[in-house]
């Protein structure tokens, strides 16, 4: 029987994609507020420009190389959807049996575009504009593409029964590592800011863009606009919201003040956290998956500080080890009935195994990258480009915050 396309569940994912769309501009927002005024353009310019490269990769061997035939378990047939070959009316049953093959293509693209932005502010100023797309590139070739294929394109991760529903290992663990691997490679920042964010409105801004597109970033992973969709975008907002309280109530009586900047965070990392469980868990455990997110995400941003690695915007804390957390937790709250995987000791190890298997490898190929990157002509800041202001330094532009 040929497959029928539904026409609600295109609508559906037709937002879905709009939605993770908008996440890298809200992310370059939020970024963006969080760095000095004077270096706030350089900020939201990387996470910009992946939007015109990766779509490009994307198009030419990228999504070939993800959800390709698989090839020893390890990576896609390159050469099979290059260019859109053969996909222009194909419906492919293994990833959308009721939606056109290219609304899969576009969906998964908007993935692709935000995951390298997500590791920009932990090395916040620290890295040139020529640095960045010679890192971005050949991190997504290295990176990105071979996880994405072991857990979403079929590789011996996914054969191996390991489960991510929208990205905790995939975005969040890949990001995040590479972000603390930017933070040594790279060393402290050689010229800090004393007083804090730069724009906390634009912090704003970009949080509610984050948090609006978090709900297509989560739901879209069923392709359909059924009950798994219903379910994942519950269990988004529910983690979000009690993740938000618990972070502001620790960062109270760590602080002895309510900090703004505190609570967005929290918000941050519950929906991290419950990213890659978002399918399969309950709304009741995503109360209990937002209770920890908080505490093991703060707690491993104040260790970070404790060991004065200067993660500039705590992406390591809180994307790094929200993502590996919610992964893991898949093996202890998963319920069969949500989407057919259940919770288990063996499925705690194989998500155990998954972690490990990402980890090591997104922080030694990372290593590599910076280093080949930087042989081939350095991809540092200077101390006097950080003292003027990498906008101006950079760019020649300036923010109108900055007149």
């Amino acid at each position: 029987m040929l497959p029928v396309i539904n026409h609600g569940d295109v609508a559906f994912m037709v937002i879905a994609t709009v939605l993770v769309a908008v996440m890298t501009p809200g992310l370059a927002f939020f970024y963006g507020g969080l760095v000095e005024k004077k270096n706030s353009l350089t900020m939201m310019f990387q996470s910009f420009v992946a939007i015109g490269i990766v779509t490009i990769m994307w198009i030419f061997g990228g999504f070939s190389l993800v959800f390709g035939n698989d090839i020893g378990g390890v990576i896609g047939n390159p050469a099979q959807f290059f260019a859109f070959r053969g996909m222009d009316f194909l419906v492919n049953p293994n990833y959308g049996s009721h939606i056109p093959f290219l609304m899969f293509f576009m969906y998964q693209l908007m993935f692709a575009i935000i995951t390298a932005p997500l590791m920009t502010g932990a090395f916040a100023n620290r890295i040139n504009i020529g640095g960045w797309i010679k890192v971005l590139v050949l991190w997504m070739i290295f990176v990105y593409f071979p996880v994405a294929h072991w857990i979403w394109g079929g590789g011996f991760l996914a054969k191996l029964g390991f489960v991510d529903y929208a990205g905790g290992t995939v975005i969040h663990i890949t990001a995040g590592f590479a972000g603390l691997v930017g933070v040594w490679f790279f060393g402290p920042r050689l010229v800090k800011g004393k007083k804090g964010p730069g724009n906390l409105t634009l912090v704003a801004i970009g949080t509610g863009l984050l948090l609006f597109g978090w709900f297509g970033f989560n739901s879209g992973g069923a392709l359909a606009s059924g009950k798994t969709a219903a379910i994942a975008f519950t269990n988004t907002g529910v983690a979000a919201g009690v993740a938000m309280v618990v972070w502001m109530i620790i960062a109270y009586l760590e602080h002895k003040r309510f900090s703004f900047l505190e609570l967005v965070t929290g918000a941050i990392a519950g929906c991290a956290t419950i990213t890659p469980c978002a399918g399969y868990v309950t709304p009741l455990s995503s109360v209990a998956i937002g209770i920890i997110a908080a505490i093991v995400c703060f707690f491993c941003v104040v260790f970070a500080k404790k060991m004065k690695w200067d993660d500039a915007l705590d992406v390591w804390g809180v994307h790094g080890m929200g993502g590996l957390t919610g992964t893991l937790l898949i093996g202890i709250f998963a319920n069969k009935a949500v989407n057919g995987t259940q919770a288990s000791v063996h499925q705690f190890l194989i998500q155990l195994l998954g972690v490990v298997i990402v980890g090591v490898w997104t922080i030694v190929i990372t290593y590599i990258i910076f280093k080949v990157c930087d042989l081939t002509g350095s991809i540092r800041t200077t101390k006097e480009q950080q003292e003027q202001g990498l906008d101006i330094a950079l760019l020649g532009e300036y923010s109108e915050a900055d007149e």
